[in-house]
């Protein structure tokens, strides 16, 4: 539908758009899935990310790094929503009691469950900049170069924010690793 409206609405050269949806929508999915952990938040933010460059189009020149914008986009939109959501209180679907699985595994489910909880939680506490790097880094297996980027940073920089994210995201992981 998304690609529909794209198409519809961009005539001429503006059909970029378009083309750049068609060719990164699975990847910004992803980005955004990998924060959010719900399919359902992914497409809303992949949504979220090409409406907004629908409304921008005119002023928005992604030449240099098309991923590398709609990357950072998409992690910030999904950092948005879950942000959203903890402040509203409301409980995502994955953090409902499910059934155990066949496997025989449930004990496993729901300490795989929890830890997910609570690096999402961990990556909601990071500055916005921190928060992107990190799921860039960690969740994505971006190299650093790349983030360096599609950040606008140096290497170094990048290292060096690496560095300090993973750092406080222990830091709040200490409790579901170490049983506090």
């Amino acid at each position: 539908m998304l690609a529909a409206t794209l198409s519809q609405s961009l005539p001429g050269p503006s059909g970029d758009l378009e083309r750049i949806f068609q060719q990164h929508h699975s990847r910004v999915f992803s980005s955004a899935y990998r924060v959010t952990g719900s399919a359902q938040d992914a497409e809303d933010c992949l949504q979220t990310v090409f409406l907004r460059l629908l409304r921008r189009q005119d002023r928005l020149d992604l030449s240099p790094s098309p991923m590398g914008y709609l990357h950072r986009a998409a992690v910030n939109a999904a950092l948005d929503l879950m942000r959203a959501r903890s402040r509203s209180r409301s409980i995502p679907l994955d953090e409902l009691d499910v059934p155990p699985a066949e496997d025989g595994q449930p004990d496993q489910r729901q300490q795989d469950r929890e830890i997910r909880r609570g690096l999402r939680q961990a990556i909601l506490q990071l500055p916005a900049k921190s928060a992107t790097i990190f799921t860039m880094r960690f969740l994505e297996g971006t190299p650093n170069r790349e983030i360096a980027d599609a950040m606008g940073m140096s290497q170094a920089a990048v290292g060096v924010a690496v560095h300090r994210a993973r750092n406080q995201v222990k830091k709040e992981m200490a409790s579901f690793v170490g049983g506090n």
